[in-house]
């Protein structure tokens, strides 16, 4: 296992330095605590892009990097009386040795000093549109930059989006953030197989089973292994609420003969996990209900082993939309007579009544990870298309091509609500299957199959 060193995260400042041109200068907040109520604050979280480049989790920090490698960390000083309500500050005269930057400072100095270190700047780097109010702060010590231009201070006079820097830094990853990672998969698969076997367990002793005791499940074996939150809230969707796609853990109760599906994954020191896995309530799929499921693990296999270095980002949506067309009307669910072929089910996108997001997304810091769906080596590269479906005008670019490193997501699913020709046995059955893959040179590496994904290995699980 490979721990986080200040070297780490010198190294990433000084590839980002390296990126911000001659006379750049950038400045990255990380997150502000919100209120809760009246007298309590939501559970802290640090911002990704700061995270990225400290390994620093106390709110009310900056950090200003210049393009020559120099590193100001702005924070919270020292003060006792604070930290016996509200816990340690690391403060500005430990931060240059623990966090290997060059320079800390107040973060009450911010507003007087980040002026003095913009001028004579040719360009300011910053995140844009992602912290409220940011842009108005820059403008307002802009303007006092300009103010002493008579006393010989240059102001910038580019800004730039930190972002696509920083962006396409995140989205391979390194094999400190690729050990992480694995952990987190690691511990939400227990998590979900804690789930699994609690509901067939309380069923077969005839408890009250409610969507929100499988919830607690989760929770329960993620701070048990120690990871420090939730990735995103946890859907556990039980019976017909396994069609709203974004459903969350409620009251819902868990009958014996329905589907449970649960999309749930921990944050580990900053990493994200996701994983869904559906699966009966009691341990025993019906007829129906298989036939489902072991299509949409079949689009899931195909999408797999589409992904590998060389390949699009999209090429796992299409090799699953191909399996998922056929299921379709093999199983009667789409009529050969109204849509014709599985070629004409692709080109009109009449799955999309089944199934109607994407294959995948990328994964890191965030669940929905920053980076570019587009390859930016051909992003000039355009064909305009109709959507079928809502007759809008589509711009399609190359999708990205992938490399080793990358992680993404692939999450395959059906949703089957009633409708006018759709097979009644099918009605209100909601299934999604949902797996982290790091990008190979030949393939890729799935890091959450630590909890089963074959039909008949989730019922031996759940009988144990």
């Amino acid at each position: 296992m490979t721990q986080p060193t200040t070297a780490l995260y010198a190294q990433r400042r000084a590839r980002l330095a390296a990126q911000l041109g001659e006379g750049g200068i950038a400045i990255v907040p990380t997150a502000p605590e919100r209120p809760r109520n009246r007298d309590s604050d939501f559970l802290y979280r640090h911002d990704s892009y700061f995270y990225y480049l400290t390994g620093f989790t106390e709110p009310g920090a900056c950090l200003v990097l210049a393009a020559d490698g120099t590193s100001t960390l702005f924070c919270q000083p020292k003060d006792l009386e604070r930290e016996i309500w509200d816990g340690y500050r690391l403060g500005p005269e430990a931060a240059v040795d623990a966090l290997g930057v060059q320079a800390a400072h107040s973060a009450s100095a911010l507003e007087t000093d980040l002026p003095r270190l913009l001028e004579n700047r040719a360009r300011v780097w910053y995140p844009f549109a992602t912290h409220a109010g940011l842009a108005a702060r820059v403008e307002g010590w802009l303007n006092q930059v300009r103010a002493r231009v008579r006393y010989g201070a240059l102001c910038p006079a580019e800004q730039g989006d930190l972002c696509t820097l920083l962006d396409e830094m995140r989205l391979v990853k390194d094999a400190h953030e690729l050990d992480v990672m694995r952990r987190a998969a690691a511990i939400s698969a227990q998590a979900h197989i804690r789930a699994m076997q609690c509901s067939a367990r309380m069923l077969r002793a005839g408890e009250d089973v409610r969507e929100y005791h499988l919830d607690a499940e989760l929770l329960h074996e993620f701070r048990r292994q120690g990871s420090q939150a939730v990735a995103y809230n946890s859907i556990v969707a039980a019976g017909a609420n396994a069609c709203v796609l974004h459903y969350r853990a409620d009251a819902a109760p868990v009958r014996a003969g329905e589907l449970v599906l649960i999309d749930a994954g921990c944050e580990l020191d900053g990493y994200a996990s996701d994983i869904t896995r559906t699966f009966p309530a009691d341990g025993r799929f019906t007829g129906p209900q298989r036939a489902l499921y072991d299509l949409v693990l079949a689009s899931q296999e195909a999408a797999v082993a589409a992904t590998r270095a060389g390949a699009r980002f999209n090429d796992p949506h299409d090799a699953t939309v191909a399996v998922l067309s056929q299921g379709l009307l093999d199983l009667g669910l789409l009529d050969r007579n109204k849509v014709g072929g599985v070629q004409d089910v692709i080109d009109s996108r009449a799955y999309f009544q089944f199934y109607m997001h994407r294959t995948g997304h990328w994964l890191g810091m965030d669940v929905h990870d920053c980076g570019s769906y587009v390859e930016p080596t051909e992003v000039g590269q355009t064909s305009q298309r109709r959507d079928p479906l809502s007759g809008e005008a589509i711009t399609n670019r190359p999708s990205r091509i992938l490399h080793p490193g990358m992680v993404l997501t692939i999450e395959p699913g059906l949703y089957v609500r009633p409708a006018p020709g759709v097979p009644e046995q099918f009605h209100h059955i909601g299934i999604r299957i949902e797996d982290d893959a790091v990008v190979t040179e030949g393939g890729c590496e799935l890091i959450t199959r630590g909890v089963p994904v074959d039909g008949g290995e989730i019922e031996a699980l759940m009988r144990g």
